[in-house]
């Protein structure tokens, strides 16, 4: 297995059944020192609105949370979702956090809303012009990382402190821009995997060289789930299976206690769409992930890996990411 590749931790803040928000900021906030402790390269929240079980919709507030618990590792959005905010307040947030944490704080971007259309449109006046405006969205928040700002506006915090940014996707769109403006790019693959290999394909192949970015720089979302061994791994790996079939069924809800027979609650259909959407995803002892994982490597060579663990019980998920990290440097 590479050596090389660093692992970065995915985090949407999961609200469990019985439990609240407040929980799953603890459970955050364990998590991300552990994942310091371990040795993990980023920490990554990602930016959701509107849903019972996501926590994490005020990222910058509780990525500023997270940081102010750790020291080391570094922090950032996977992704804020720029069409949803003025590029002015979301330089103004991360600019405060590259304040708060030099030389630790990154910025991943993307463009859908996070969130379904009804609450997207509460979220701001016009949504595909926002969408349509998302290359210049991006020119504009360069411009107030930059030492220039904007028609004479500056951002304050963020005015000239260059947050690094990164652009995720889950379809070649993404590729295409993260290309043309030589930044690194992130493709979301433990949902969307049937376009990975074409947008890693293409964004190699178009990549351009920038003042940030010197060669094309990939990073893959996975789903893993490692426990002591294979049986318990699955078993806890029902509560995100249910979580899947929720969000199928248009019923999303907090994550529910992991339970045997789940595969009997779903439709064939149900079992085809969810096989197809979690191709990758890695569940098992270490000697099972560290293979699945190494044959993933060995196929897309990326040069990152954005870990996502989505289970109900917290001393889970924590020793699904320590026995991940042990794996990974032996």
């Amino acid at each position: 297995m590479k050596q090389n590749i660093p692992l970065t931790v995915l985090d949407l803040a999961s609200v469990r059944e019985g439990f609240g928000e407040a929980d799953a900021f603890a459970t955050s906030k364990a998590l991300i020192q552990l994942a310091e402790e371990q040795g993990y390269f980023r920490y990554w929240v990602a930016e959701h609105h509107g849903m019972a079980g996501v926590a994490s919709s005020a990222t910058s507030v509780l990525l500023a949370y997270l940081g102010a618990a750790t020291s080391r590792i570094r922090l950032g959005a996977g992704g804020i979702m720029l069409p949803n905010h003025a590029p002015l307040v979301v330089a103004e947030q991360f600019g405060t956090l590259a304040t708060l944490f030099p030389e630790r704080v990154d910025l991943g971007l993307g463009r859908a809303p996070g969130t379904d259309m009804k609450t997207a449109r509460a979220l701001r006046r016009d949504l595909q012009s926002n969408v349509d405006k998302f290359p210049s969205m991006i020119a504009e928040l360069q411009q107030y990382f930059s030492d220039s700002g904007v028609n004479g506006v500056q951002a304050v915090p963020g005015h000239g402190l260059q947050v690094p940014l990164i652009l995720l996707g889950s379809s070649t769109y993404s590729a295409m821009l993260a290309a043309q403006l030589g930044l690194p790019f992130a493709f979301a693959s433990h949902f969307a995997p049937e376009n990975l290999e074409d947008a890693f394909d293409w964004y190699r192949n178009n990549f351009v060289p920038s003042s940030v970015l010197k060669e094309p720089y990939t990073m893959a979302t996975l789903n893993v789930l490692v426990a002591d061994d294979n049986d318990e791994a699955e078993f806890l790996r029902s509560s995100s299976i249910m979580r899947w079939v929720k969000m199928m069924r248009g019923i999303p809800g907090k994550i529910d206690a992991p339970m045997s027979g789940v595969d009997l609650l779903m439709s064939p259909l149900e079992k085809e769409m969810l096989e197809s959407r979690m191709k990758y995803t890695f569940v098992g002892d270490s000697a099972r992930v560290r293979e699945q994982m190494d044959a993933f490597v060995e196929r897309f060579a990326p040069d990152e890996l954005v870990i996502a663990t989505d289970v109900f019980e917290p001393a889970a998920k924590l020793r699904s990411y320590e026995l991940l990290a042990q794996l990974w440097q032996d």
